[in-house]
């Protein structure tokens, strides 16, 4: 393994063998690809182009359902870096065509423009409202070894219905397992028992009313917190509190006109403005410890390692505290997880947050994201467990690299890179057009949408991690 772009020593982790011949208990069973999200279609583009069989399973009502939560919110990077290339390929064969590559679209755009036509091309190959409740062997479970590598995986659905593949993708994503609104990574006490909403209301839409003249606590410092703060700070007689745990809010700031995405640099000004204007109150040091429903409101109780508390009361919270992997669907899977972050223990040293930012994380692929589970690969933003460094690119050559191997192209599966430019991808020029005509782009929670660029200008002290 090559030493990071940081300088980091680089760290021996054990290698699994990531070869798989085609037993004869999988012939002619389909991969089954887990998340019609942007890397699961992705997946099942590269899939198609290659012509192994797959079936697409998606929980939700609808293609990405995720990314739908999230639809107002505009991303930062163009139209030209957030389109798979094999996606792009099936497309334009079926006579699609392509959006202004320099435009920066929202959540909604991602999936009416290119996500949702994608998906079309594959028929009866995904299932909408199929949710995968487990995963397994069939007729082994973790333990039994003998065979095991012959027998055909077995997927559960919710509805009690079962599937087999000879391989699973998983690209079910984070989006459904957010992190606690407390400290020290455990819920706050009487967290459960108040609503919080978590990251990216719709604040000036279909969630006006629950805040416009309420009191407002958003908690956490990445860019999904930086978005809803700019949003709630257009509504009027909305006092709003800002809530983080470190000591002042650089890392949320950015590297403001120096940050080689220029909407994600206006992001961090404009919410510095606020701050200092005193439109949004900023609380350092906040370590949420109690949460109590009150006749005054919802009383928010800080408690720091030292003892020293802070209390605030509000009328709504959002938490926008980032996300955390589900695994408990391959619990029955020989998953080697690192301890720290919940990624494969060959990943972690790569997209640790602690050593990296998003635009200094390696390309990797099959060999990183390789369990002793042969056929099973967590891909996407599941596959970076806790670290907040994943980009929409990382998952697209996740993806093409796992498919190549599974195709027995083990030259291709191994030459991961990423192809992109050392410069930013947005101009100045195009950021405060686009914002003229329909407002700040902002970005997302784990920097899903973002695109990993080497930020010569800014040093990593100064940024913090691009992808909050």
């Amino acid at each position: 393994m090559s030493d990071s772009c940081c300088g980091t020593t680089a760290i021996e982790i054990e290698q699994f063998t990531t070869a798989q011949q085609t037993a004869p208990g999988v012939t002619g069973l389909p991969v089954v690809v887990i998340g019609a999200g942007p890397v699961g279609l992705a997946a099942a583009a590269r899939l198609a182009e290659r012509g192994i069989d797959f079936l697409l399973l998606e929980a939700g009502d609808r293609v990405a359902a995720s990314i739908a939560q999230w639809g107002h919110v505009r991303v930062f990077s163009p139209w030209k870096y957030n389109i798979d290339a094999a996606a792009r390929r099936l497309l334009e064969a079926d006579g699609w065509s392509e959006p202004d590559p320099e435009w920066l679209p929202t959540g909604a755009e991602l999936i009416d423009d290119y996500l949702a036509p994608l998906a079309e091309l594959f028929g009866d190959r995904m299932r909408l409202g199929a949710t995968v409740s487990a995963i397994s062997r069939l007729g082994y479970d973790r333990v039994r070894t003998a065979g095991r590598e012959q027998a055909p995986f077995l997927i559960r659905l919710a509805d009690g219905t079962e599937l087999q593949a000879r391989t699973v993708i998983d690209a079910s994503g984070t989006y459904t397992s957010p992190n606690v609104l407390g400290a020290s990574g455990l819920p706050a006490h009487g967290e459960g028992e108040v609503f919080v909403d978590h990251a990216l209301p719709d604040v000036l839409g279909a969630d006006r009313d629950r805040y416009e003249g309420k009191r407002v606590l958003v908690v956490g410092a990445g860019h999904s917190a930086a978005t809803t703060l700019l949003a709630l700070a257009e509504l009027d007689d909305t006092p709003i509190t800002w809530a983080i745990r470190a000591g002042n809010a650089t890392r949320t700031y950015g590297g403001g006109d120096a940050d080689a995405l220029p909407a994600r640099g206006a992001l961090g000004t404009r919410l510095r403005a606020h701050v200092e204007s005193g439109r949004i109150q900023l609380l350092t040091g906040f370590f949420t410890h109690r949460v109590n429903a009150t006749d005054q409101g919802v009383e928010v109780i800080s408690r720091d390692p030292s003892g020293h508390e802070q209390t605030v009361t509000v009328d709504r919270i959002v938490s926008a505290t980032g996300y955390r992997p589900d695994h408990s669907i391959a619990s029955e899977l020989r998953l080697d997880l690192d301890p720290v972050l919940g990624s494969t223990r060959a990943l972690a040293p790569l997209i640790d947050p602690n050593q990296h930012s998003c635009g200094t994380v390696p390309a990797h692929g099959v060999d990183e994201l390789a369990h002793p589970e042969p056929g099973y690969y967590a891909v996407g933003v599941k596959s970076y467990g806790r670290a907040p460094t994943f980009l929409m690119a990382t998952g697209y050559e996740q993806v093409r690299s796992v498919v190549a191997a599974i195709a027995g192209d083990w030259e291709a599966a191994r030459e991961v890179r990423f192809d992109l430019p050392e410069t930013g991808v947005c101009s100045s020029n195009l950021a405060e057009a686009q914002e003229q005509r329909v407002g700040l782009a902002t970005g997302i929670s784990g920097g899903l949408l973002s695109t990993p660029l080497p930020l010569a200008t800014v040093s990593a002290s100064a940024q913090g991690g691009c992808c909050g």
